[in-house]
């Protein structure tokens, strides 16, 4: 299992590579959101600094989305989910080998976010361990839920607009949670943060178990 997952995660990570849909399309449009998030709460960087950390977490919510969308296209060539399937590869495996092509997606945008939010809103972690505890589970939680909600809507005509109705709701947690214990980082309040990491660890724990368990169902079904 933990071969096949490399050697899948291995692949879409080059496929991103040589298409750079990634990097001309996702990250733009989350800096971009970013710039407008500031637009709209005007230039008082003490509001700015305020809503810095669900500000963040939004645009990485929304970039999962479309992480996630471009993780479903790759396979949605004509046979190739039938290639897949007859493969012989683990359905767990390939399960957790697009969760982590996706988490390592969002982890690289992440950084490149918060190099632009410090920059536009001029905040700083103060517990710099906290906030990146809460973004490796956080970003766990958002690929792996991604991925299998990704498999449950491949098969359907209508999933680049059905994945974000299906997916959105269930990552609510995950904003509020990794928002309010970025916050505790940046206010340097380890404290208030540390009980939200409770709600992060056991959601992404939950959906990989999930995952590893449906993904091959789903991908029968697909």
């Amino acid at each position: 299992m933990w071969r096949d997952a490399v050697l899948v995660a291995g692949k879409d990570l080059r496929i991103e590579l040589r298409s750079r849909v990634a990097l001309w399309q996702v990250v733009p449009v989350a800096v971009l959101s970013l710039v407008l998030y500031g637009f709209a709460l005007g230039p008082g960087r003490r509001a700015l600094a305020g809503a810095a950390p669900g500000l963040f977490w939004l645009a990485v919510l929304f970039s999962t989305v479309l992480a996630t969308q471009r993780s479903v296209a790759i396979e949605s060539g004509e046979g190739t989910r039938d290639g897949l399937r007859s493969s012989g590869i683990d359905p767990a495996g390939v399960f957790l080998g697009k969760a982590a092509a996706v988490a390592v997606e969002l982890a690289v945008l992440q950084v490149v976010l918060w190099a632009a939010m410090t920059l536009l809103f001029g905040v700083h972690l103060r517990v710099g361990w906290l906030a990146l505890v809460a973004s490796l589970l956080a970003t766990c939680g958002l690929a792996v839920a991604g991925t299998l909600y990704g498999a449950l809507s491949a098969g359907l005509r209508v999933r680049e607009t059905l994945l974000p109705l299906l997916v959105l709701p269930i990552l609510a947690p995950v904003l509020l949670a990794a928002s309010r214990a970025w916050a505790a980082a940046l206010a340097g309040s380890p404290a208030a943060g540390v009980s939200w990491l409770r709600v992060l660890g056991p959601f992404a724990a939950v959906y990989l178990v999930v995952g590893v368990v449906l993904y091959g169902p789903l991908l029968e079904a697909g």
